[in-house]
């Protein structure tokens, strides 16, 4: 039982975290193909998830503008 409620602390500790991680994999996932990794060779992958986090901070840093703006 105690096993359980330290667990259960550490959850809630990590949740808002664990979400906005989460976040970007599923969105990476979904809308920049990073599904088909394992079929890739290591050099392409290390490019493919570059490329990706770049394009993905570009369309974020471009939606915090423009709701700054």
């Amino acid at each position: 039982m105690e096993a359980f409620a330290r667990l259960k602390a550490w959850s809630e500790a990590a949740h808002p975290t664990q979400g906005q991680i989460e976040k970007i994999f599923g969105t990476s996932k979904c809308s920049y193909g990073l599904q088909q990794m394992r079929w890739r060779g290591l050099v392409k992958a290390v490019i493919h998830i570059h490329g990706t986090a770049i394009t993905y901070n570009l369309r974020r840093s471009l939606n915090i503008l423009a709701v700054a703006a």
